[in-house]
């Protein structure tokens, strides 16, 4: 099959779940002809399809509750109950049950893709040997959440930049469009997210992300006690796993488990509404994009803080973690730059055909 065919497949199969936004949709496939590492992001699907044969060796390893569609940009800060700043995994939406070795070698690939787009300076073997060393080290620790308050200045430093400005974040929520049509049930679940009772909002659509542009999308606009609040609203459906063939008759959506079973500090906002997630949103609850961390100081140290925190999610699986940990004692040497090259250069080859496709 064909990424032409797996798209179009894939994209009939959401739409059996959830009402899909066309305009958004087109802006999608418009952004994976953009670049390699842009196409990586908005093709998970393809991954899950390619991944079980063609890094078979790897695919046989302990299996964890894992992200499945993890990524360097699937990282971002969030304020804890307690108002410090937190770092971590910020985006759930394809949990699954996986070989944890899926979440190392998708992370390590979409580093590599960075790399080639130059957002990146680390060596492919440096990336890779940082997050593999960052993970193994977070799960003989028992995980650690990344708490940015007092601890962790190299990255605190990498997420607190110009980037993250206040008044340009908030500039480009008041450019937003209002939404035309919001349903009842939506309406109701934002105004129930608010702060003060009875406050007025407007609601906005927003396109952002890439795996899951083309989904509806509310965010709520506010002012409140002399500045400017956010709250968004999106549906969840199964993982894209199951459409993959990966346990086709396993529609459990995973979002709240893998919460719930992380070593983290965990975002009070963070809601689950039935099948839609609820979250807030500011410069400093919001995810890190490869900009930021192009001008990261330190990228080793980063790339082996994203390992590390994977390993707070892995950690949940208790019983799993000395099987993982004697399964990577037993890997040969490059075990991950191996996979990593292979994962990547199938990426590559379905970005040059779609992007030969769309001209």
């Amino acid at each position: 099959m064909t990424i032409i065919q797996a798209t179009r497949e894939y994209e009939a199969w959401l739409g059996r779940h959830i009402p899909i936004l066309k305009p958004d949709l087109t802006l999608k496939h418009r952004r994976m002809a953009e670049d390699a590492f842009c196409f990586f992001r908005a093709t998970f699907y393809r991954w899950m399809q390619l991944i079980p044969d063609l890094c078979a060796d790897c695919f046989d390893a302990p299996s964890v509750l894992s992200v499945g569609d993890l990524h360097v940009e699937n990282y971002g800060t969030w304020r804890d109950a307690d108002g410090r700043l937190i770092w971590g995994i910020n985006d759930f939406d394809e949990a699954f049950p996986l070989p944890y070795t899926n979440d190392l070698i998708r992370l390590a690939a979409s580093a590599w893709l960075a790399i080639e787009l130059e957002h990146l300076t680390a060596s492919p073997a440096t990336a890779c040997a940082s997050i593999l060393d960052g993970y193994t080290s977070g799960l003989e620790a028992g995980g650690a959440p990344f708490v940015l308050s007092e601890n962790h200045r190299w990255l605190r430093d990498t997420v607190t930049g110009k980037l993250r400005d206040p008044t340009l974040y908030w500039q480009k929520f008041a450019a937003l469009p209002t939404a035309q049509r919001v349903p009842a049930k939506i309406l109701a679940l934002l105004r129930d997210a608010q702060p003060q009772k009875n406050l007025a909002f407007r609601v906005a659509h927003r396109q952002a992300g890439l795996g899951s542009l083309g989904r509806e999308r509310y965010t709520a606009l506010a002012d409140w006690c002399g500045g400017k609040i956010a709250r968004e609203i999106k549906p969840l459906v199964p993982s894209a796993c199951t459409w993959a063939g990966l346990r086709p008759a396993d529609t459990h959506i995973y979002y709240a488990d893998i919460l719930r079973q992380s070593a983290r500090a965990p975002d009070p906002f963070l809601a689950l509404q039935g099948t839609w997630i609820l979250r807030r949103l500011s410069p400093y609850c919001s995810r890190l994009e490869l900009s930021a961390l192009a001008l990261a100081r330190e990228e080793e140290k980063v790339l082996w803080g994203m390992g590390r925190e994977l390993a707070n999610v892995h950690v949940g699986a208790r019983a799993a973690v000395p099987r993982i940990l004697r399964d990577l004692r037993g890997r040969k040497a490059k075990w991950l730059r191996r996979a990593t090259e292979i994962m990547t250069a199938a990426t590559l080859r379905d970005w040059k055909a779609w992007r030969k496709r769309r001209r």
